[in-house]
């Protein structure tokens, strides 16, 4: 059964009483931020919430559809009615409006998270002056009179500013980018769309999965409330069991390995031109096996999608990529899978790296700079080895990977370090 469109150009969409979807449609656009494929375009989601004492509006548009924001907006309510302006996220995306409906609605007071005003000083320059805005925590509210809006922050979902505006005598959370997805539809509401579970799916794992651990953290403020309905910033409303698209979340976060007590996980992965990166890889894995309480994975990625290896990464305590040196950089699928890690948090976990060379050798220095700029700790210098490794220089291998696991299972000693290593 088909259902009729329920976005009307310059027109607003009831989603209960007093409450109106005022956003804008982009149902062209196919790549958002550079890093995402967008096949069926997206939404900017925006809401105007009445009260018997005003009017709020909730988040914004992209500046270039702002033309199609007021024209709803100035459906549902006079500018001298609203009393507030909240942007649960600042990203341009959402607040690209913002500066021209500040000057529109002069009376209106800005709410945002209290993450949010060193984001907000560099967002509206054009203003000329910064504007005076309140920051909210977790539970403070803005009364509309018999409504009452009540906000949730929710850190680094996906940037530092983002928070849920709760609506409760509607059970409303109006979420911003949590439980999103670039997906446009005219129909709106998640029952009536077409099936977006791809989309809803990618969009997690390309925003918010390096921040798994505020998802959870997230989840435990959100879920206790128990939407009727979820409003998020782009994509479908959820109004059909709001709750699975929490649960969701909750089990795209929650690690799929289960943790064995007290073991570490340590993964070797390596390209190798000759065999020569091969064998070191292999006396690498070796040494790190003879550590107690330490699982050694060994992957060769010459014959491997890096895309395969991204659940595994996320979930190691401990990372080690063997390399050559080909024209004085690391090889190809070595890069390509340092490129992935961007989508999974690696902060803290512990990396090294090794390889072959014949001239010059500056891969491993290359892979190690590359570890501290994604906040790794490489505890264990970088070893690399002319050619073909000797007996001696895989027994350097396998003390590298004894040092590491010993460094992932809290069992290196101490020592002592000679200045001259910092020079």
């Amino acid at each position: 059964m088909s259902h009729p469109a329920v976005v009307q150009p310059g027109q607003p969409v009831a989603l209960a009483d007093g409450v109106h979807w005022i956003g804008a449609l982009d149902p062209q656009m196919r790549r958002f931020d550079i890093i995402l494929n967008t096949a069926n375009g997206t939404s900017y989601n925006a809401y105007a919430v009445r009260g018997s004492a005003g009017v709020a509006v909730i988040d914004t548009v992209k500046i270039e559809f702002a033309d199609e924001f007021f024209a709803r907006l100035e459906q549902v309510a006079r500018y001298d009615e609203i009393r507030v302006i909240v942007l649960n996220h600042l990203e341009p995306d959402h607040s690209g409006a913002l500066p021209e409906l500040m000057r529109r609605a002069p009376n209106a007071e800005l709410v945002l998270s209290n993450r949010a005003p060193s984001i907000l000083r560099a967002l509206v320059r054009e203003l000329g002056t910064e504007p005076e805005f309140i920051a909210v925590g977790d539970g403070d509210c803005f009364e509309l009179g018999d409504r009452r809006l009540s906000f949730v922050n929710t850190p680094y979902l996906h940037w530092p500013d983002t928070q849920c505006t709760w609506l409760e005598d509607q059970g409303m959370l109006f979420s911003g980018d949590v439980f999103g997805c670039h997906f446009c539809d005219d129909r709106l509401w998640n029952d009536t769309v077409g099936d977006f579970r791809f989309s809803f799916d990618y969009y997690y794992h390309h925003i918010m999965r390096p921040f798994r651990a505020h998802v959870l953290e997230a989840l435990d403020k959100l879920e206790p409330l128990a939407p009727r309905t979820i409003l998020p910033a782009h994509g479908p409303i959820l109004r059909q069991d709001p709750a699975s698209y929490m649960a969701r979340y909750r089990r795209l976060a929650t690690p799929e390995l289960a943790a064995r007590s007290g073991e570490k996980t340590l993964l070797v992965f390596y390209a190798s031109a000759y065999g020569n990166t091969e064998r070191m890889a292999r006396a690498v894995a070796e040494g790190a096996e003879e550590v107690e309480h330490l699982r050694v994975s060994l992957y060769d990625l010459q014959v491997s999608d890096v895309a395969q290896f991204v659940d595994l990464i996320e979930e190691a305590d401990g990372l080690v990529f063997g390399s050559p040196t080909l024209n004085a950089d690391a090889v190809k699928p070595v890069w390509e899978l340092l490129s992935s890690l961007t989508l999974v948090s690696v902060k803290g976990k512990f990396g090294a790296a090794f390889g072959s060379y014949g001239w010059s050798g500056e891969a491993v220095g290359l892979v190690e700079d590359r570890l501290r700029g994604l906040k790794m700790r490489v505890p264990v210098k970088g070893l690399k080895v002319k050619l073909n490794p000797t007996e001696d220089d895989l027994e350097r291998c396998r003390e590298l990977g004894r040092s590491l696991g010993a460094h992932l299972t809290g069992t290196a000693r101490k020592r002592v370090i000679d200045m001259a290593e910092l020079a």
